[in-house]
């Protein structure tokens, strides 16, 4: 028996859920992932980058007086952290679009397909989120308004 199969005490057993971390360092996250006009996301946790199930996780950037385009992301929930800026994160209520003005530390939960954007409304200073969604790909249907009519499984 190997090493690997074996666990503490010695036994065999516990191979099937020992597995490798995996380190993904700043540098290798990737942008040949879903994209929106304005941002650019890049790639680092996923079903393609380490073989995740049922997350993805990586970084957005927003350019100075710039915004994301409408989308919304399917059937995943998304969690947003503000690392640096101040983006703007827009949706419809009706037929009025709400903003959420949002600070370095500031979090933001979008839920299944919602459509929103993202706005960075600084001249000089870049907007940087960090995602997770609760789907190992990333899912990105650009919209041509937050008004959109947008297919739901359950409706």
């Amino acid at each position: 028996m190997t090493d690997e199969a074996k666990d503490h005490s010695g036994s065999a057993g516990t191979a099937g859920w020992h597995r490798r971390l995996e380190h993904i360092r700043a540098g290798d996250l990737s942008s040949d992932t879903a994209q929106s006009s304005g941002m650019r996301r890049f790639e680092a946790i996923s079903g393609t980058t380490v073989g995740a199930r049922k997350l993805w996780m990586g970084r957005a950037h927003v350019g100075p007086a710039t915004n994301s385009g409408d989308h919304h992301h399917g059937e995943a929930e998304t969690a947003i952290y503000v690392v640096s800026g101040h983006p703007v994160f827009v949706f419809a209520e009706g037929h009025r679009e709400v903003r959420i003005e949002t600070e370095p530390g500031d979090y933001v939960f979008v839920p299944p397909y919602v459509p929103h954007r993202e706005e960075n409304p600084s001249p000089d200073e870049e907007a940087l989120v960090v995602i997770a969604r609760s789907t190992q790909e990333a899912i990105v249907v650009n919209l041509p308004s937050l008004l959109a009519e947008v297919d739901r499984p359950d409706s």
